[in-house]
């Protein structure tokens, strides 16, 4: 599992073995690119890195991971809309993100709406912090948090650790002092934390359970209601134990194809996900190594999944005087 962070920007996942090409309908003549709208390492490259490789061998054709991170994910995400509507450009990422990025003016005049969804996997954003720090408890780092200027990495305001950390803000009330400082993605504000560089990250377990298992990070709270059992960490208690009303939404992870190819291309990728992520060994083993939770679908099923977090993700970020358009305008419905 190790060796699929090594792989750089734009680097070939796999190439396709030509049995698994019998079973599609559309058959690519030349690679497609699957931009990765954050740094190398962060979980959305980890599980795309897990995931590609599958879908390369049912296609035919290699199916290439490209790094484009920037801008809490926009940047990527913006280049992938931009491109030829053909099928050969998809993008990965938290469906929150894809689904929010209109709200907050990053990625305007989109929604979820824009791309055919395919889900993988659900993550949890985990409370760590240094070693080294005085914190033991997720209390005594939350009193810290409300009364000094504690340092949190994250991926940026849209990210999961940004919103993660916006959330624990609003539930905790009152003063809090806690500041963020954002990097290009998941892997580099965990490092962060990791060296010291700041005090505590809020980044996704998946992103940080490697660290943990080694001692080089101490795990407080995980934002789920259960807690978090890892083989070779410690359970992490859930936040619900120290915040009991905080709202739990599953964080969807997984692959979007933008609306407009051919209906072949759609058709084709369905099957895919039906005959072989559905049941996928290898995200099976990714999730249950890291942190995640295994949960493929796709379609309609796959919306009705997702909607609980876009519209708790969107409706916040109008709380938190983040929003600069209504939600509605994107046909989402806060109460």
């Amino acid at each position: 599992m190790k060796s699929l962070l090594k792989s750089t920007c734009g680097v070939a996942l796999a190439i396709a073995m030509s049995a698994g090409a019998a079973h599609a309908e559309w058959q690519p003549d030349r690679p497609i690119n699957l931009i990765v709208p954050w740094a190398a390492g962060g979980s959305t490259d980890q599980v795309t890195r897990v995931v590609a490789p599958i879908l390369a061998e049912e296609l035919g054709v290699e199916v290439v991971v490209v790094n484009q991170p920037g801008a809490s994910g926009s940047i990527g995400t913006a280049e992938a809309l931009a491109a030829p509507r053909d099928g050969y450009t998809w993008t990965a990422n938290a469906i929150a993100n894809n689904a929010t990025y209109a709200v907050t003016g990053l990625v305007p005049d989109t929604s979820i709406d824009d791309y055919a969804v395919y889900l993988h996997i659900a993550n949890v954003p985990l409370v760590s912090v240094n070693p080294d720090s005085p914190y033991q408890t997720f209390d005594e780092l939350l009193e810290a948090m409300r009364g000094t200027d504690v340092t949190v990495g994250t991926a940026g305001i849209n990210s999961s650790g940004g919103m993660a950390l916006a959330a624990i803000k609003e539930a905790a009330g009152g003063e809090f002092g806690a500041r963020m400082v954002t990097y290009d993605g998941g892997n580099p504000a965990v490092l962060a934390a990791v060296s010291g560089e700041v005090v505590a990250t809020t980044q996704l377990a998946t992103e940080q359970s490697e660290m943990a298992k080694g001692g080089r990070l101490r795990p407080l709270v995980v934002l789920s209601d259960e807690p978090l059992v890892v083989e070779g960490m410690d359970v992490v208690p859930p936040i619900t134990d120290f915040i009991p009303d905080f709202p739990v939404a599953a964080d969807y992870f997984g692959v979007f194809i933008p609306v407009g190819a051919p209906d072949e291309v759609y058709e084709t990728v369905d099957e895919i996900w039906q005959r072989r992520v559905m049941d996928s060994p290898e995200l099976k083993a990714y999730a249950a190594e890291r942190g995640a939770v295994f949960a493929p679908s796709y379609g309609q099923e796959a919306m009705d999944k997702a909607m609980p977090v876009v519209i708790s993700e969107a409706c916040a970020r109008v709380t938190r005087g983040e929003a600069v358009i209504d939600p509605s305008e994107i046909g989402i419905t806060c109460e």
